[in-house]
């Protein structure tokens, strides 16, 4: 039989949560390498050596050197390019802000819509859902008169919907993103 061993511990990539050795699938491998060489050095080593500082996926030692040149080139550029998607949906994430209106309705009624959420990869639907057993009232999907979805809620819960969303956000990581919340008047019936 052989030795018993503990639970072998693995490493998961600060930027894009992939273990060191799939980096290279990910859009971001310029700032991976650039996290694995400052958090864990000896793992970078033996990764990347560093008489090859390129990414090659495929065996080289049968392409002339001008192949090999092209292909890395075009690999780089591969790159760069997923990198700047990357940076520029994580800045449209950043730009953009959830707005939680608070309309008053006839007497004491409240409605809150809730908008921006479609920019951040959350279920609306599920969402929805939760809000509406989580603070036991009506909730539901629809779409706003721009065609985007909102979130509806009956009752005057303009604080805790905000709360959770700001909890739910700094969740994904997403702490720099406002959640600004707005009060609408309803049409109020003027005095003679």
């Amino acid at each position: 039989m052989g030795e018993t061993t503990g639970p072998k511990e693995v490493i998961y990539c600060g930027v894009c949560s992939f273990p060191p050795e799939y980096c290279e699938f990910g859009g971001t491998v310029k700032r991976c390498k650039d996290w694995l060489e400052k958090a864990h050095p000896s793992l970078y080593s033996q990764l990347y050596p560093s008489n090859s500082d390129s990414v090659n996926t495929l065996p080289m030692s049968s392409l002339s050197l001008e192949k090999q040149e092209e292909l890395d080139r075009k690999i780089q550029k591969q790159q760069a390019k997923e990198e700047a998607k990357a940076e520029r949906e994580l800045q449209k994430k950043l730009a953009s802000k959830v707005l939680i209106n608070r309309n008053a309705r006839s007497k004491r009624k409240v409605v809150i819509t809730i908008q921006g959420l479609e920019v951040f990869d959350i279920d609306i639907k599920k969402l929805s859902k939760t809000f509406a057993s989580r603070f036991a009232t009506g909730a539901s999907v629809t779409k706003s008169a721009d065609g985007k979805d909102e979130i509806v809620i009956q009752g005057d819960l303009g604080d805790e919907v905000e709360q959770y969303i700001t909890d739910l956000l700094e969740e994904k990581g997403l702490t720099e993103v406002k959640v600004e919340q707005i009060e609408d008047k309803g049409k109020k019936k003027k005095s003679a």
